[in-house]
């Protein structure tokens, strides 16, 4: 392919449109890798003592509630190691999850064994599925690659609301920044998942009708959250020597938790978007920057990586067939309808009206950062 460069240290390409290299042939992804990976590392001492501080505090801020702290699960490897090692560092959780209609059965009977086996109890929280489906489709026809925007601004919406309403202080994700750092910002479009103006922009532009309750949250009420609530979030999984292979082993052996075939798919819409639509549309496959953690964290071999990434994201041709109709079905579009939204013209998040580019939101944002120090250096 002319023009086609690909990293020789990680498995980055240009399939990242606006990935740079380096005179060495590495590029800015693994470089950025090495410059920042000692801010989420710990030596083994430190991630001890670090744990053990957090464990404490959490205990400490949660003493009388009924919960100390909250996490979500979704049926996948990195949430259901959290909700194992909560419980097996004596914290009393309350689990979280979003029912958003693409559950695999799998994810549903990994949820259910795990949480009865380490005795959790569970919140779910079940979207109402015709506004949704309207608003997926919104994002569909608005031709970007963030699909799943929706979904993790709502996850992130329950969870800040739920920890308001149990008075919970301490929210623990099941994030792991050294095999999460590398990704290309075009492919996520993270910035995103908490643009809420984004958010009913594009579905005032291509939805049909209103969002009454749809979860959400605005720039000032995560501020709010954060701020005022006092609300910390944590990635314990960074505090830990994490193994996504070891942990695969102790969620088998202790509580019969089962593998689904990739990162995320434990969710139909996530296999089907990262696995189809992404690589035949947008023409980048996310496995690049999911293992060019790896190989930069030492984990796997580049060559490894490199003949894996020659195969389909899919596990098999017959489920890429059934999850294709399904959810054609699922959105109730016609095969006609579904090829013209596989053809419509590429565009990006910032195509749209959103808070990235309100000058009157970063000028608060800033003003609130601001006060937020002033007040902090004057109770000093």
């Amino acid at each position: 392919m002319e023009g086609y460069r690909i990293c020789n240290r990680c498995a980055m390409d240009t399939s990242d449109l606006e990935i740079e290299f380096k005179a060495d042939g590495t590029c800015n992804h693994c470089e950025k890798y090495f410059n920042r990976i000692s801010e989420f590392v710990y030596e083994d001492s430190n991630k001890s003592q670090l744990l053990d501080n957090l464990v404490k505090t959490i205990k400490k801020e949660g003493k009388g509630n009924k919960y100390d702290c909250l996490i979500g699960i979704s049926g996948g490897v990195d949430s259901t190691y959290v909700a194992y090692l909560v419980k097996d560092l004596g914290l009393n959780p309350l689990a979280i999850h979003l029912d958003n209609g693409w559950n695999s059965e799998l994810a549903v009977s990994n949820i259910e064994k795990t949480l009865n086996k380490l005795r959790i109890d569970l919140h779910t929280y079940i979207i109402d599925w015709e506004e949704f489906k309207d608003l997926q489709l919104s994002f569909l026809k608005a031709s970007i690659p963030g699909m799943e925007v929706p979904t993790d601004h709502a996850i992130t919406a329950i969870l800040y609301q739920t920890a308001i309403k149990f008075n919970i202080k301490h929210i623990i994700l099941g994030a792991n920044n050294s095999s999460e750092l590398i990704m290309a910002p075009g492919w996520s479009e993270v910035e995103a998942q908490r643009d809420w103006k984004l958010i009913k922009n594009i579905h005032r532009k291509f939805g049909t009708q209103k969002l009454k309750t749809f979860p959400h949250f605005s720039w000032l009420d995560y501020y709010y959250y954060l701020g005022v609530k006092k609300i910390k979030v944590s990635s314990i999984l960074d505090l830990i020597n994490y193994s996504k292979d070891d942990a695969i082993k102790v969620l088998q052996e202790k509580l019969d938790w089962q593998y689904y075939g990739g990162k995320h798919y434990e969710s139909i819409y996530t296999r089907f978007t990262q696995g189809y639509i992404q690589p035949v549309k947008f023409k980048f496959d996310k496995r690049r920057a999911h293992y060019s953690n790896l190989i930069c964290r030492g984990d796997i071999e580049r060559n490894e990586v490199l003949k894996v990434l020659e195969k389909s994201p899919y596990p098999n041709e017959e489920m890429l067939k059934d999850d294709t109709e399904y959810v054609k079905s699922k959105l109730d579009l016609t095969d006609k309808e579904f090829n013209e939204i596989m053809n419509l013209e590429i565009k990006s998040y910032k195509d749209y009206d959103g808070y990235y580019n309100s000058r009157y939101h970063l000028f608060l944002r800033k003003l609130i950062f601001k006060l937020h120090f002033f007040i902090k250096s004057f109770k000093k």
